[in-house]
């Protein structure tokens, strides 16, 4: 025994059994702990996800009964599958989505049916021996075409899906029709279970918890103006308004990196304008609500945050080097950039706040004119003779970038203003009747209430 030991030792299993299996098992645990933890943070940040989960399982369930009911699998046989493959791409996180999908695949269906079933008795015309021609003559000029629409930018971008669907649809159609004796028939159950697992997703999307694009979108323009308001507001404070204060103090602060959501959100202001498109009115949303006027605002929101990001760049790179010569102007420069910078961020707050709350922004004008009173006193600042070149240039172009700023603040609010008009958001006599009917029913909105006193 002792030998066998001793061999065991020496070949080094005695080590393995003892060290290696509990740590390959804590491995395990661990790696199990942060699989477990991921998901849980992915749960808290968006709670409808759990929700959607859950909705596609009862989706499939119920276009999954027609595959179990004898009297459903009886009158469309196989092709009951389809419903249940319908639903696992239709099925979209949001209703717009989903019926975006859905309604592009059940008339795509239904047309490229028609479609090839004509096709199948155009080409019986020609005799058995030329049908098979003339039917890879029709599959390939209708894909041909077909294909081709998908580069007109109003087709790819709303019926993209549909298109694609059309081609498979219809080439299995006349394909399968040259083998296939009840051609109508088979056209027919294709046709129901895409209809059945339609159905199945449009009702669950819509009546179900719905998630709906339109209101995401009104969501993240506001989210996104208040970000830059809240660099705007936090830098006027923060980094003019304190007397010599260090711009390298801010690191670390969240609004001076909050902002850039804004700079590469295009994709899904795009994407979530798209479907709000094919949503049914619901909530404070109209059947023809302007979502375009969002994309409108979503480009402007863009072009602020870069002549933010060019400020926020410059005065980080620029004013480590900074030597103050002449105190007096400089802080008479700075001064006026407090009110610049402070002012166009409560401009920018109000009116995510007006779209948010769906009313005019009735106290942005008086917040923008602040902020363009400043423009007229910086001209006639001069410098004294003690200033250095350097200095007079780096607060001019910092002058001049914060008045960029705020020239594009005043295009935002013109394109809100334009929304609460085209959308009949409240006007501020309304906005204050809602107000003052909230305060008595003990919901408070101070911040209406503090607008419309003043």
């Amino acid at each position: 025994m002792e030998a066998a030991a001793a061999t065991d030792e020496k070949l080094g299993l005695t080590p393995w059994l003892t060290f290696r299996i509990p740590s390959s098992f804590r491995k395990l645990v661990d790696k199990l702990k942060a699989i477990t933890w991921k998901l849980k943070k992915i749960a808290e940040d968006d709670p409808r996800r759990i929700r959607h989960s859950l909705k596609v399982g009862l989706a499939l369930t119920v276009a999954s009964i027609s595959y179990y009911v004898n009297p459903f699998f009886s009158g469309l046989g196989a092709s009951t599958m389809w419903a249940v493959l319908t639903v696992v791409v239709v099925m979209e996180y949001t209703a717009g989505a989903t019926l975006s999908k859905g309604l592009n695949r059940a008339f795509a269906t239904l047309l490229a049916g028609a479609v090839g079933v004509g096709a199948h008795r155009l080409a019986a015309l020609a005799g058995e021996e030329w049908k098979p021609v003339f039917l890879s003559l029709f599959v390939f000029l209708l894909a041909a075409m077909a294909t081709f629409s998908r580069f007109v930018p109003e087709i790819k971008a709303r019926y993209d899906y549909g298109v694609l669907i059309f081609i498979m649809t219809f080439s299995l159609v006349a394909v399968s029709g040259y083998r296939v004796e009840e051609l109508i028939q088979l056209a027919h159950q294709r046709l129901s279970t895409v209809a059945i697992g339609v159905a199945a997703c449009l009702a669950i999307s819509i009546f179900v918890f719905p998630v709906w694009a339109g209101e995401d979108l009104h969501n993240l323009v506001a989210s996104n103006l208040d970000k830059q308001a809240a660099f705007l507001e936090g830098v006027g404070k923060e980094y003019f308004e304190q007397k010599l204060a260090n711009y390298k103090n801010l690191e670390g602060a969240s609004f001076l990196t909050s902002y850039k959501t804004a700079l590469n959100s295009k994709v899904i202001e795009d994407s979530l304008a798209n479907f709000a498109r094919w949503e049914p009115g619901h909530g404070r949303f109209g059947f023809r609500h302007p979502w375009k006027q969002y994309l409108k605002i979503c480009a402007l929101t863009r072009q602020c945050a870069c002549s933010i990001d060019s400020l926020n760049t410059f005065i980080s790179n620029q004013e480590k080097t900074q030597v103050v010569s002449d105190p007096e102007f400089q802080q008479n420069i700075r001064t006026a950039c407090s009110v610049m910078s402070s002012e166009s961020g409560k401009t920018l707050a109000e009116l995510a706040g007006a779209i948010r709350e769906m009313r005019s922004p009735f106290a942005a004008a008086g917040h923008l004119i602040n902020a363009t009173s400043m423009e007229s006193s910086v001209k006639t600042m001069a410098p004294s003779q003690s200033a250095t070149l350097s200095e007079v240039l780096f607060y001019a172009t910092t002058v001049n970038l914060l008045l960029e700023v705020v020239r594009k603040v005043r295009r935002l609010l013109d394109a809100v203003e334009e929304l609460a008009s085209i959308a009949e958001f409240k006007r501020p006599e309304q906005a204050k009747s809602a107000a003052v009917k909230r305060a008595v029913e003990g919901e408070s909105s101070p911040h209406v209430v503090v607008d419309m006193r003043g």
